[in-house]
């Protein structure tokens, strides 16, 4: 079997507040431990960036609900991701998506139970500029300026120069497609206006960039491809950054499902009792044309299009009041799909590279480049890059060529017997300054990608975001997945071409259109805010059963409750009479 390597070996083809801030010092030129940098190192080096922009470090790791090792992850950031002969400065902005970052009880309940872990991110994070430090004289630290969860995923947001970001302006988004729409699968989205001089990190002048980062897990199983792309359907749907009922103030809206079925019941109901036959019936609502659902995989609740030729009314009702351009526009502006943003999504995606599990004795990738079965030759059975290219899924969005071997699942052994990379592990060989971890690929599933970043610039910039690496980080004992990260250079804009207290707005072309698309992919789910708050309340309730049954406190809790019980119980009888 072939020796782990985590960097591309193919060719390229194409929060609440938390304090987390340690003084570091950085270098501008380290010889890092990570054995594969060197072959980016030519590439990235010529790579001419232009000097209005600003650089942007987006990771995804399944957390396996464990906090991380500090020093470990640091180690793997300092040596792959951050690593500074391979791309130049540090990045401007670091965010995070992690999913299923802690028990499900914790996640349910808040932030304050997830504060141990963002603070853990952010000391590995720290720690790993700090290692590039070697006495060099600049004094820098990342600030975690934003931490948000859905559920059990969360998006992390650090600044180096946290002043520069708008913190009053962030807008912040959310929702769930787990059982009962609830976030334990889930996506949570920020957006972010960065503002800095000509991108040379002085600070002085008038580049800007509105950013929304999407972090997300969808659903698991070779088998639910379908469900994973009807999760990408609700991520534009109902991820919002402000309720569409605002939006829409004043303009009829269709039935809830609900309601339009207990109006058609009583219709029946009336039909019955009218033995003339001429009782009026209900007319269908209309949904959207913008590419919604098909009937198979609707959801509960109507979702209203974009789309120019929508009638908000139902079927039949010449007077149904129709969305002005103004409403159409806002719609678009409060998605994931605002013109004017740049949009990054990451997360495990989950798409496999087979719609059913390995039989017994199937052959995997390796690692090994000299093997009929390296990793290369199985990428094209990918999920995620097949249902993408034929617009089924991750509409508009693009990705950087993958180099990088599968992300999921690797199993963790005790010793290099049986490993993968056994013969590494018995030399103690170590990548990054850390020895590596025994792992070989578990039987009951194929190797995939599951983890990955993908983006979508802003209108006119479409040339304008620059993929410095795209990578991913090795294995690590906490989790089954390796985290991956997608390092890129975004365009400035200058106030020229306006700034208004939403971000950037571009200038539309004349006679235009401003929009990414003329149409949003998926119609928007207009009672979505409403429906996130209901599910919400059913998470603190589940989060609060989870937290009694399953944790250390609730068996606290438990016990105190039972103590307290039983000398109320003796007390009431009589005590010592």
């Amino acid at each position: 079997m072939g020796q782990l390597e985590h960097g591309p070996s193919l060719p390229s083809t194409a929060a609440a507040d938390i304090n987390t801030d340690i003084d570091v010092t950085t270098s501008t030129g380290i010889n890092s431990n990570n054995n594969n940098n060197n072959n980016n190192n030519a590439n990235n080096n010529a790579m001419k960036f232009p000097q209005g922009s600003v650089e942007l470090l987006m990771l995804t790791f399944n957390c396996a609900k464990n906090i991380i090792d500090v020093p470990v992850f640091g180690a793997h950031l300092r040596g792959a991701a951050l690593a500074q002969d391979a791309a130049g400065p540090l990045p401007e902005l670091v965010v995070m998506s992690l999913q299923e970052i802690a028990p499900l009880s914790y996640s349910f309940l808040g932030e304050w139970f997830l504060s141990s872990y963002y603070t853990a991110f952010g000391e590995a994070l720290n720690l790993a500029v700090g290692g590039l430090a070697e006495g060099q004289g600049e004094r820098k630290r990342y600030t975690l300026v934003k931490g948000k969860n859905v559920g059990m995923t969360a998006v992390l947001v650090f600044a180096l120069h946290p002043e520069r970001l708008n913190r009053d302006g962030m807008e912040e988004g959310e929702v769930g497609f787990g059982a009962a729409d609830m976030g334990n699968k889930g996506a949570v989205g920020v957006r972010v206006v960065y503002t800095d001089g000509d991108g040379n990190g002085d600070g002085n002048g008038k580049g800007t960039a509105e950013m929304t980062f999407v972090a997300t897990h969808l659903a698991a199983m070779e088998w639910n491809l379908k469900k994973r792309n009807a999760n990408w359907r609700a991520i534009v749907a109902g991820l919002v950054f402000e309720d569409p009922l605002g939006v829409l103030k004043g303009v009829v809206l269709p039935k809830r499902r609900g309601e339009r079925e207990r109006e058609r019941e009583r219709e029946r109901e009336r039909e019955r009792v009218d033995r003339t036959g001429a009782g009026e019936r209900s007319q269908p609502v209309r949904m959207g044309t913008g590419g919604g659902m098909d009937s198979s995989e609707e959801e509960d609740q109507p979702l209203l299009s974009a789309g120019e030729s929508f009638d908000v009314g139902v079927d039949g009702d010449d007077d149904a009041p129709r969305l002005t351009k103004e409403q159409r526009e806002r719609l678009q502006e409060i998605s994931i799909f605002k013109p004017s943003s740049h949009l990054f999504v990451a997360g495990d995606l989950n798409y496999r590279i087979s719609s059913t599990a390995p039989p017994q004795g199937s052959r995997f990738p390796c690692f090994d480049k000299d093997s009929e079965h390296h990793y290369s030759r199985f990428f094209s059975r990918d999920q995620l890059t097949q249902e993408r290219l034929a617009g089924r899924t991750f509409h508009g969005m693009s990705e950087a060529a993958v180099g990088f071997g599968p992300t999921y699942k690797y199993d963790v052994l005790p010793g290099p017997e049986g490993a993968e990379n056994e013969e590494a592990v018995r030399e103690g060989r170590e990548v990054n300054g850390v020895k590596e971890v025994p792992w070989k690929f578990a039987g009951h599933r194929w190797p995939a990608w599951t983890d990955r970043v993908l983006y979508s610039a802003a209108e006119g910039q479409e040339k304008g975001v620059q993929v410095v690496r795209y990578d991913s980080l090795p294995v690590v004992e906490s989790s089954d997945h390796r985290a991956v990260f997608l390092r890129v250079r975004v365009p400035l804009t200058g106030q020229e071409k306006g700034v208004t207290e939403r971000g950037v707005k571009l200038e539309a072309e004349e006679g235009g259109v401003q929009g990414r698309k003329k149409e949003l992919p998926v119609d928007i789910d207009v009672y979505s805010w409403e429906r996130r708050q209901k599910a919400r309340r059913r998470e603190l309730i589940v989060g609060l059963l989870a937290l009694v049954w399953s944790t250390k406190e609730g068996a606290v809790f438990l016990g105190t409750v039972a103590m307290v019980g039983m000398g109320w119980w003796w007390f009431a009888k009589g005590g010592l009479v």
